[in-house]
C-alpha cells in the first residue's frame, strides 16, 4: 500500500476529521459532521441505523462533499460490565451512561449491560455540564472515567472515581482511584466506603459513652456522693480500654470481604451444542 501525502488535516472535536489528499477534500466523522456540512447520506442512513442498533458506532466518509462509504466500529463491553451494573442497581443506585455516541448505538449498548438511563451525543467539553445537570435534579453523582475528556466531569461530580489504567489527568481529578480496570470494583469501593463511615459512627458513639461515664467519675462525682476517689491506676486502665476498643473496632474493616457476582459456570458440551 502506498500512502498519499496529506495537504491539510484538521481534527474536529466530537465530530471527526477533515483532510485534503490529492486535491480532494475528505471527511470522516459522525452524522452531525455530515449534517453541518450539508451532505446528504442517502441510502447510507438505513445502513447506519442498522449498525447502530447492533451497538456499533457508524462513521461516514465523504469525498468532495459526496458520501462514498461508511465505517462501523464497536467497543465491546467487558464481560464484567453487566455484572457490575447489576450489582450497583441491587445497591439501589441509578446507573447513567454518559457517551458521545449517537442515541441508537448508546441505547443498544445500554440494553446489553442493563444501564438505566442514557445521555448520548455528549461532546467532550459538555460532560461536566451533563454531570451538573444531574446534580441540579437533586442527585448525588459519582462519575467513573479514565480519559482526558473525563477529567472535568470527574472534578464536577460529588465523587470522582478514576480507573487505575486511565490517563494521569483523570487520576489527578478523581477522589478515588481503582487499582484494576474492572467496574465491579466501583461497587466494592462503595461497599468499603459505607462500612468505613458506619465504623466511624460506631467509634464516635462508644467514645462518647466512655467520656460521659468516665469524666464525671474522674472529676470526683463518686466522692461527692460519699464514695471513693478514682484510683489513677483504674483511670489509666479505663482510658487504655477505651482506646483499645475503638482501635479494635476499626481493625474489623480488615476482615471486610467485598461481595462480587461471579459469571455463571460454563454449560456442559452437550448442553452448549443443543443451545447453539
Amino acid at each position: 500500500m502506498t500512502l498519499l501525502s496529506l495537504e491539510k488535516f484538521q481534527a474536529i472535536p466530537g465530530q471527526g476529521i477533515e483532510a485534503s489528499i490529492g486535491g480532494k477534500v475528505l471527511l470522516l466523522g459522525n452524522e452531525k459532521l455530515m449534517s453541518e456540512r450539508g451532505i446528504g447520506l442517502g441510502a447510507l442512513s438505513e445502513t447506519s441505523a442498522r449498525l447502530a442498533d447492533d451497538g456499533k458506532t457508524p462513521m461516514f466518509v465523504a469525498v468532495d462533499e459526496a458520501p462514498v462509504g461508511i465505517i462501523a466500529v464497536a467497543d465491546v463491553p467487558k464481560e464484567s460490565s453487566a455484572r457490575a451494573i447489576r450489582k450497583l442497581r441491587d445497591m439501589g443506585l441509578q446507573v447513567v451512561m454518559l457517551t458521545g455516541d449517537n442515541p441508537r448505538t448508546a441505547q443498544a449498548v445500554a440494553r446489553q449491560v442493563g444501564v438505566d438511563r442514557v445521555v448520548s451525543e455528549v461532546l467532550p467539553h459538555e460532560k461536566a455540564a451533563a454531570v451538573r445537570k444531574l446534580q441540579d435534579e437533586g442527585l448525588t453523582v459519582a462519575m467513573v472515567g479514565d480519559g482526558i475528556n473525563d477529567a472535568a466531569a470527574l472534578a464536577q461530580a460529588d465523587i470522582g472515581i478514576a480507573i487505575g489504567s486511565g490517563t494521569d489527568v483523570a487520576i489527578e481529578s478523581a477522589d478515588i482511584v481503582l487499582m484494576k480496570s474492572d467496574l465491579t470494583d466501583v461497587a466494592g469501593a462503595i461497599q468499603l466506603s459505607k462500612a468505613t463511615i458506619r465504623n466511624i459512627k460506631q467509634n464516635l458513639f462508644w467514645a462518647f459513652c466512655y467520656n460521659v461515664l468516665g469524666i464525671p467519675v474522674a472529676a470526683g462525682l463518686l466522692h461527692l456522693l460519699g464514695g471513693p476517689l478514682l484510683n489513677p491506676i483504674f483511670a489509666a486502665a479505663a482510658m487504655s480500654l477505651s482506646s483499645v476498643s475503638v482501635v479494635s473496632n476499626a481493625l474489623r474493616l480488615r476482615a471486610l470481604r467485598i461481595t462480587r457476582d461471579r459469571p455463571a459456570a460454563a454449560a456442559p458440551a452437550e448442553e452448549k451444542s443443543h443451545a447453539s
